[in-house]
């Protein structure tokens, strides 16, 4: 029987907790649901208050229905975090995969993506997926980890995936489709993501957003040098 790999050192002096995801449990539609109204609830007081210190009996409040349904649908708190982070992210790559970008010129399927992305960058629930990956991150690293695997990496694919049609078929120039649909994203909200994630800008706004980003893609599309 092999080994389990062993974990590597983490510069924490605390304890780490295992990672919980959301228990996998069928649930009736009165029970999905109660389940959003805890996502909601549990959203609203994580922003109001911080992931640590919102406490499951709040959420409770906030939403109704008992404690013992929550721990059913989402085991812990880091169940729910789990849960919102995922809900916010299907919603992202949802976006992504109905812009149909196969076929469009970069001017137009990189605008597209740049303010798709933007526009649920800025919400209310981005704001508290991106606090708690990057504020909670180094006490939550399993949270964390999960959430570049399951939502950064599928979204960064299918941009990937575009640059390199565009590439075999000479309409751009790029040495790697994947480090090129990285930097894409970081220029179009990198800014931004660092700012609600550091509670230096709550509420972005959208206008001035969307211009930004119109501005990232002629960037990135043409280069800063005189043509």
């Amino acid at each position: 029987m092999s080994k389990p790999p062993a974990s590597s050192s983490r510069p924490s002096g605390r304890a780490q907790a295992p990672f919980r995801a959301r228990p996998d449990v069928e649930l009736c539609r009165r029970g999905e649901l109660r389940s959003e109204r805890f996502l909601d609830a549990a959203t609203d007081a994580f922003i109001e208050k911080g992931y640590r210190r919102a406490s499951l009996s709040e959420i409770v409040g906030r939403a109704g229905g008992s404690m013992s349904t929550l721990y059913r649908a989402f085991g812990d708190k880091q169940g729910l975090a789990h849960a919102i982070i995922e809900r916010h992210m299907s919603i992202v790559t949802e976006r992504l995969q109905d812009l149909s970008l196969s076929g469009l010129p970069p001017e137009v399927a990189l605008l597209q993506v740049g303010e798709s992305i933007l526009d649920a960058s800025i919400s209310r629930e981005s704001l508290l997926v991106h606090r708690i990956v990057i504020g909670e991150g180094r006490d939550f690293p399993d949270l964390r980890d999960w959430f570049f695997t399951n939502a950064v990496m599928p979204a960064q694919a299918i941009l990937t995936e575009y640059l390199r049609q565009e590439i075999d078929a000479g309409r751009l120039a790029l040495r790697s489709p994947a480090v090129a649909s990285s930097q894409f994203f970081m220029m179009i909200f990198g800014e931004i993501i660092i700012r609600v994630a550091s509670g230096n800008q709550d509420n972005p706004d959208p206008a001035i957003a969307r211009e930004e980003a119109r501005a990232a893609v002629e960037l990135f599309l043409h280069g800063a040098l005189p043509r």
